[in-house]
């Protein structure tokens, strides 16, 4: 009896310590992984933009393809940062509280190869590696000071710029590149900013006319994690930020002119239509083409039907009692020009009769005496 209570001791502790050597092996191989993936995305989250991987896939939108779109046009559009609207943009100049401009985010992206940029090709803008630019190249050419960055390499160069070195006074103005395009699937309207390129604003030696000249092309899905990290306020009236840049952009919050169509000849509005008033009256014909059409899609429902002919009624109603109105008033002013002139006549013939007939009776007596 007590050898088999001995057996049974000894396989319940053999079983007890496999369990527990089971359990202890599962444990360390999830604690593994959570130590790994935790040193991971510690060691993505360390980079200096504070933007991790995950960040940037959540961003990226898939690829678009012609076939989910039933109509599409593409818009260039010229954002001045003197207009109130676009003011976000430029201001503060200074870094002032850990806020920066646009221009200063794009620099120091560009600078520490966090972000590619294309070349401006006036138009014809191909987002590829043929044409990214290069960085040195582009900082030569628009005589802007740099230093070698840390860790810079020829296959991964980084560079450093000072804050005083940045022409951020010179970026006066912004080219945006909209995407308007009608979806199969949704029946709607989508409005999207693809990519924009700052443009400095620069005199020459003997002064005369600011000329523009655009620097570079960046896709907005390559900068828009970077963009909603900075907090921005839209007007004056509230001082709280309550709004990034990547609202500011995804709103609509900006205003800016339609300098370009994408068309056939690659033309852009001012060549075509070279007279000002002709350009302007251009420029308004496709906005309220491009916010009108989706209206027009629709069929209008029975009430909206009803709520016209009644508005077009009730016009027409006021014209007509406007035009009775003016017509008595027109009746009535030309019966009193009428009338004048032949009261006047009447009230002039007594005058005449008596003078003759007083003139008349003297010299009747004057002769008989």
């Amino acid at each position: 009896m007590s050898f088999i209570n001995k057996y049974i001791f000894v396989a319940s502790m053999a079983l007890t310590l496999s369990a527990g050597t089971m359990y202890a092996q599962q444990s360390s191989s999830s604690s593994s992984v959570v130590r790994k993936g935790g040193a991971d995305s510690r060691k993505e989250a360390s980079s200096s933009t504070g933007v991790t991987g995950r960040m940037q896939q959540f961003f990226e939108e898939p690829e678009r393809s012609d076939a989910d779109a039933q109509w599409m046009k593409i818009v260039y559009r010229q954002l001045d940062l003197d207009n109130v609207k676009n003011a976000p943009l430029y201001y503060p100049e200074e870094i002032i509280d850990g806020q920066e401009n646009l221009f200063r985010i794009i620099m120091r992206l560009l600078a520490s190869g966090d972000i590619k940029a294309y070349e401006y090709l006036d138009g014809r803008e191909i987002f590829s590696d043929q044409y990214q630019i290069n960085v040195r190249d582009m900082l030569d050419r628009f005589h802007v000071l740099y230093t070698e960055g840390k860790g810079s390499t020829e296959k991964n160069p980084k560079f450093l710029i000072e804050e005083a070195d940045v022409p951020t006074n010179e970026v006066l103005s912004y080219y945006i590149l909209e995407r308007w395009e009608l979806d199969k699937r949704s029946n709607r309207m989508r409005t999207t900013v693809e990519a924009i390129c700052p443009v400095l604003h620069r005199s020459g030696d003997f002064g005369g006319e600011a000329v523009k000249y655009p620097m570079f092309w960046m896709k907005m899905d390559a900068l828009r994690p970077y963009l909603t990290q900075q907090s921005i306020f839209v007007d004056d009236d509230n001082n709280l930020p309550q709004y990034n840049y990547d609202d500011f952009f995804q709103l609509a919050l900006y205003e800016g002119d339609i300098y370009k169509t994408r068309n056939l000849r690659n033309r852009s509005m001012m060549q075509m239509y070279p007279d000002p008033d002709d350009l302007k009256k251009a420029q308004d014909s496709i906005q309220n083409y491009l916010t009108t059409y989706e209206q027009k899609m629709w069929v209008p429902s029975r009430e909206e039907i009803i709520a016209a002919r009644e508005e077009r009624e009730r016009a027409a109603s006021g014209d007509t009692i406007a035009a009775r109105e003016e017509k008595k008033t027109s009746t009535a002013r030309r019966s009193s020009r009428a009338n004048k002139p032949a009261r006047a006549a009447k009230a002039k013939k007594p005058k005449e009769s008596k003078v003759s007939k007083q003139s008349s009776a003297t010299r009747s007596v004057r002769r008989r005496k």
